[in-house]
């Protein structure tokens, strides 16, 4: 039997979960900082008394503006995943990592408060076994191999309030191979069918402003989020 792998799972802390699910996609603690974050935000949006990228208390709430921007630094891009599609269009083995945007309830020490939340969730591959790193876990929840996954994948993608973003290289996503090449001539001929390029809108990510963690989308292309907003 072999033995246990060494994950790295970042716990909980204030609102910090962009935070924990960065540092858990790329295992090692502080690869990215609040003040990194912080900074990101800034530099998208300066010369403003209330940046809408963060909490304007100061506690993280970073939106997807800000998670796109760090993965970039790092030579990665976060598409976007299209619900329309089926999971099994993925090549997992040209995926760094997931991550996950899901609704959560907010508590104010043992108190449940009446409000929606969003949190976002790492999920990635560690010694051939994909693992939800989800910092609100006491312990990194073990999901099983490329099917178990794809499975796991088309239940949470059930839930319409549920955002799926796919973590890859800047030359994955350019090319496109994070989905197998019969996925891709499909989906382009389809697109070709309707005699444009653009998603239809009812299908694009929609979320209240007002929600803490929400996707902050500024522009759908190809079913992609475009990071050219940076």
């Amino acid at each position: 039997m072999g033995s246990k792998p060494q994950i790295y799972h970042e716990k909980q802390v204030k609102e910090l979960c962009a935070l924990h699910a960065l540092n858990n996609l790329f295992q090692t603690r502080n690869t990215f900082s609040k003040s990194e974050l912080d900074t990101i935000c800034s530099r998208l949006s300066p010369n403003v008394w209330i940046n809408p990228h963060r909490s304007m208390l100061g506690l993280g709430n970073y939106d997807i503006n800000v998670i796109m921007a760090a993965l970039q630094k790092k030579g990665c891009e976060a598409v976007w995943f299209d619900k329309r599609k089926d999971p099994g269009c993925l090549d997992l083995s040209n995926i760094c990592g997931f991550i996950l945007n899901v609704p959560s309830d907010y508590k104010l020490g043992f108190v449940m408060l009446p409000l929606r939340r969003r949190h976002w969730i790492t999920i990635r591959q560690i010694q051939g076994n994909f693992y939800n790193l989800d910092s609100k876990l006491d312990s990194p929840q073990l999901i099983g191999r490329n099917t178990d996954l794809i499975t796991y994948l088309k239940e949470q993608l059930e839930c319409k309030e549920k955002e799926l973003f796919v973590v890859v290289s800047k030359e994955v996503e350019e090319k496109q191979l994070w989905m197998h090449q019969y996925s891709v001539n499909n989906y382009q001929e389809v697109q070709n069918n309707k005699g444009n390029g653009a998603c239809e809108s009812d299908h694009s990510p929609s979320f209240n402003d007002c929600d803490v963690e929400c996707l902050r989308v500024s522009d759908v292309s190809n079913c992609a989020i475009n990071g050219d907003n940076f």
